[in-house]
């Protein structure tokens, strides 16, 4: 069963919630006694003697090397306590220091730490041979997965490709960037083939990407399995976008070099090529130049590329030899297409953006301009338009639940009763899931989502030995000690994530459920909620979806006049439920609400403003329920309205709005310029419609998201 994903708000990415980057540690957050340390882990029944005497099962895949004994038990553990000194010296560079500690924690739970501080001070100076000797030495540990990838990283920046292909196969849960170095160490290493891996992340997209898959969509132009059909596909990409380092690069290999001097000729002055393009001799050069002159033309203004684009084609059309050719013709078009969908927080939708991309069908569809066609088709009810743009994604792509729901929407208008039995076929299946488009589907086949199937409020039940089982486990064991002695809240969620992967790359659902709930038992709820949610095979609401602080949500939300499932939410969203979260901009505690937000709600409930009570628990959760409730009058009170309005503001919520008549929500959802806020969005609505049911006010997704209205 598909699980509701974790999707993060503009203000609630992990890294917010955990608010400091591991690499940047700072020693305040890890001046933690020893005798805290020791207190944790004698909670955790793993004190310094109970250390001595663990043992570890009897899997496979560890393996013992060195002192660090993962398979037949650890020796005295005085590496728990010396974690938060070797990190603090880590952070002021005294290798000296953490030579020590790897002698001292040598064999302990967290044995690993001060080797890998040690080493990652200069990655760079590092050989293969020792990185992965501290794999082998502490296999399947997420220190020597972090350490292996980073190094791959740093070796692939400066271009010793050689030690990446050395590391290469002992990557195991790389990350974008990650595998694009994995691939630049194949691509200069004569292995062709596996470089191809990563040609459908980074050969055709746009859209911003990690500087080492930059660096290797250029270098595959010379790798031998790229067609000129691949090069003239991307080259007209990065026409649009004015690479001109590609530019030059692609078009060489295409046998149509272009000159960096004709680029900056018309980076000046494109209406000077236009004027005079007429005149030029047909030429694919010039095909190429006409493309990123129009790419120039519609960063400064669609409107203006629009008017000049059908000038050019209306005098060409009277020529008996045409100067564009159908191929530029067709791009032209999608640039125009792409670049009116920048505009629509600014300009407003218009079906136009459709009508470009109908104009540029016949050429190929990278991502982001095929999902661009879908949401301009999807916001005006273009369905036919809906089925070319899905048809034009992979077809991985094609068969996601995002894009299966908006296919069953556009054949479920179709007067071919076919398709429309075939939209119900798709709607059942959907069903079957439980995020929002599973819960969408739900309602047009007029099923209902029923919490106590998930368990409702109960806790699921765990076995002496599966809870024995979850200390028992090195991962977990290194989560929870982190987390017990109040030390850096990055490494403590490293590792719990870790164990959850490993745990359910094992397929053991017991082990993350029993950890799930000893997280609950201790109140980490966003880990119990991650481990949940990041597992296919695991149902428990009660863990996925708990409700601290219910009384109080309750009753700030009757208060405020919104539903408490809504503000749960918005809660669990935001927050995932932890009280300390800050965010890079300064939201703040369970609803992170901004410091003016507080301000603003501390002045209309005539109270003085308090950046302490504004941040604690009671406080944080009635002044969220309260601005909850004056966006939502605010905004029609519409709830999608009002949650969009939340996450990036009530005037971009309103910008959103149709100008005229009204818009199905999940049209308007779909169709939210800024992909964080659609996220968002969609997830909040998910939540609440599970909240609804666990406080056995249940309702369905489509009635609580209901139409929007156009705007006043």
């Amino acid at each position: 069963m598909t699980k509701p994903q974790v999707a993060h708000s503009i203000k609630d990415r992990e890294s917010i919630k955990q608010n400091e980057d591991a690499k940047r540690m700072k020693a305040r957050t890890l001046r933690v006694s020893a005798l805290s340390l020791a207190t944790a882990m004698s909670a955790l029944g793993l004190s310094q003697v109970a250390c001595a005497e663990l043992t570890w099962g009897e899997e496979d895949s560890y393996q013992q090397e060195g002192s660090y004994q993962q398979n037949s038990g650890y020796q005295s553990d005085n590496g728990v306590s010396s974690f938060t000194a070797a990190a603090i010296a880590a952070e002021r560079g005294d290798v000296s220091a953490l030579y020590n500690y790897e002698q001292a924690m040598s064999g302990g739970l967290f044995a690993m730490y001060p080797t890998y501080w040690r080493m990652n001070l200069d990655l760079n100076s590092q050989s293969s041979a020792a990185v992965s000797q501290f794999v082998r030495q502490y296999p399947n540990t997420v220190m020597a997965e972090k350490l292996v990838a980073d190094f791959a990283e740093t070796k692939a920046g400066s271009n010793d490709y050689a030690s990446v292909r050395q590391v290469a196969n002992l990557i195991t849960n790389a990350d974008a960037s990650e595998r694009c170095a994995v691939a630049l160490g194949f691509n200069n290493g004569g292995d062709t083939m596996r470089a191809m891996a990563a040609k459908s992340e980074v050969w055709l997209t746009t859209k911003k990407q990690p500087a080492l898959c930059d660096q290797l969509a250029m270098e595959m132009n010379n790798n031998a399995l790229i067609s000129n059909q691949d090069r003239a596909a991307r080259l007209k990409r990065m026409l649009r976008k004015g690479k001109t380092g590609d530019i030059m690069a692609l078009s060489s290999r295409l046998g149509t070099p272009i000159a960096y001097s004709a680029l900056s000729e018309i980076q000046l002055n494109p209406s000077a090529f236009f004027s005079r393009f007429s005149r030029e001799p047909a030429s694919q050069n010039n095909q190429y130049l006409y493309l990123y002159a129009m790419g120039r033309v519609a960063d400064k203004s669609y409107r203006e590329a629009a008017l000049q684009l059908d000038f050019d084609v209306k005098q060409d059309n009277q020529r008996s030899v045409k100067l564009l050719n159908a191929e530029t013709r067709r791009y032209a078009y999608r640039i125009l297409g792409v670049q009116r969908m920048n505009h629509n927080t600014d300009d407003g939708f218009n079906a136009e953006a459709v009508d470009w991309f109908r104009n540029s069908l016949d050429e190929d569809f990278n991502f982001e301009e095929a999902e661009d066609y879908a949401m301009a088709a999807i916001r005006f009810s273009r369905w036919d338009d809906v089925v070319e743009a899905i048809s034009k994604m992979e077809a991985e792509t094609q068969k996601s639940d995002q894009w299966q729901y908006w296919l069953a929407r556009a054949y479920e208008q179709s007067s071919d009763a076919n398709k429309r039995n075939t939209a119900k076929k798709m709607y059942q299946n959907l069903a079957k899931n439980n995020d929002y488009y599973g819960l969408m589907a739900k309602d047009k086949v007029g099923q209902r989502f029923d919490a106590s199937r998930l368990g409702g409020n109960n806790l699921p039940n765990v076995s002496t030995a599966d809870r024995a089982r979850v200390m028992q486990d090195a991962n977990f064991a290194r989560a929870f000690a982190l987390y017990n002695a109040d030390a850096s809240r990055a490494y403590a969620n490293r590792e719990w994530n870790w164990a959850v992967k490993q745990a359910r790359d094992k397929r053991d659902d017991n082990l993350i459920i029993a950890a799930a709930r000893q997280a609950y038992d201790m109140g980490w709820l966003d880990r119990a909620i991650y481990a949940v949610d990041n597992t296919d095979r695991v149902d428990s609401l009660a863990l996925s979806h708990p409700m601290p602080h219910q009384d109080a949500v309750v009753r700030y939300s009757q208060s405020a006049g919104i539903d408490p499932a809504w503000a749960y939410g918005i809660m669990r969203q935001e927050s995932r439920f932890v009280a300390s979260a800050r965010s890079n901009v300064g939201a703040s505690g369970l609803m992170q609400v901004m410091p003016d937000t507080a301000k603003y709600i501390a002045r209309n409930l005539g109270e003085t403003y308090s950046a302490s009570r504004a941040n604690s628990g009671d406080t944080n959760i009635r002044y969220g329920t309260w601005y909850m409730g004056d966006i939502f009058g605010k905004l029609n009170r519409q709830p999608v309205l009002a949650t969009a309005g939340y996450n990036a503001g009530p005037n971009n919520a309103k910008r959103w709005q149709p100008v005229y008549g009204s818009l199905a929500a999940d049209q308007y959802v779909e169709s939210i310029a800024f992909p964080e806020t659609r996220n968002y969005v969609k997830h909040v609505m998910e939540n609440a419609t599970i909240y609804s049911s666990l406080l056995g006010r249940s309702q369905p997704i489509s009635q609580r998201m209901g139409t929007i209205p156009a705007a006043l």
